[in-house]
């Protein structure tokens, strides 16, 4: 098991943009947070009113966003226009190449994301775009993954978590698997273990862990290949 304080994760800070990483990223990097197996980019982004980042490429990438505050604004060289408000999320399919930009859909509040990434389970494939809303219902809504809102390129579940004060909730993760948890709001406990807002939590194959919820929790769960 291993635990990823808020505190902890990798700054940065550049006027528009305040962002921090849970994992190694662009300059950034931390031998002991590489990823956690097919996982590789929590980012906890806020944006400038008007601002954002510019077209730029990507390639053979799962890239998922979940907009927590303003409005998130994404174009892509496939014509895809988004205009992404707080309970909608995005999957962009990188495949063998597309170029996009995501910037600040206001011009007077700040925008505040988190974005994704997740190896794709074959390199190559076609691009691809999706978004959805998300219903705010208590309990587990999966996000991406089988059954879910958003198809996504990897035997892969990314799930939201909603829980009221007491709830109970427990995570194992399965041979050759890693699970792992990003708290939103709220907070979760197991023990003298508390995660708040920004932690988050990483179980290997064969672990498991349970969780008695804060009031108004809100998380993140993902199973992916370790």
């Amino acid at each position: 098991m291993r635990i990823r304080k808020a505190q902890d994760r990798l700054p940065t800070h550049i006027g528009w943009l305040d962002s921090k990483h849970t994992y190694s990223f662009g300059h950034h990097y931390d031998p002991q947070w590489t990823g956690s197996g097919a996982l590789l980019v929590i980012n906890d982004d806020t944006v400038a009113p008007g601002a954002g980042f510019g077209t730029h490429g990507h390639s053979d990438m799962e890239i998922i966003s979940v907009v927590l505050e303003g409005k998130l604004t994404h174009k892509d060289s496939q014509g895809n226009i988004g205009h992404l408000v707080p309970g909608m999320v995005q999957r962009m399919s990188a495949g063998t190449g597309i170029r996009h930009s995501e910037y600040n859909g206001s011009d007077s509040e700040p925008v505040h994301f988190l974005q994704i990434w997740i190896a794709p389970h074959s390199r190559g494939l076609d691009p691809s775009y999706q978004e959805a809303e998300v219903p705010e219902q208590q309990g587990k809504v999966v996000l991406a993954g089988e059954g879910g809102l958003l198809a996504i390129n990897q035997d892969a579940e990314l799930a939201q978590y909603r829980l009221e004060e007491g709830d109970e909730v427990s995570f194992k993760a399965q041979s050759r698997r890693k699970r792992y948890l990003h708290v939103i709001e709220g907070g979760i406990a197991s023990g003298e273990l508390l995660l708040g807002p920004g932690d988050g939590l990483e179980l290997s194959a064969g672990e498991e862990k349970a969780f008695v919820a804060q009031a108004g929790t809100r998380f993140l769960a993902f199973d992916v290949p370790a």
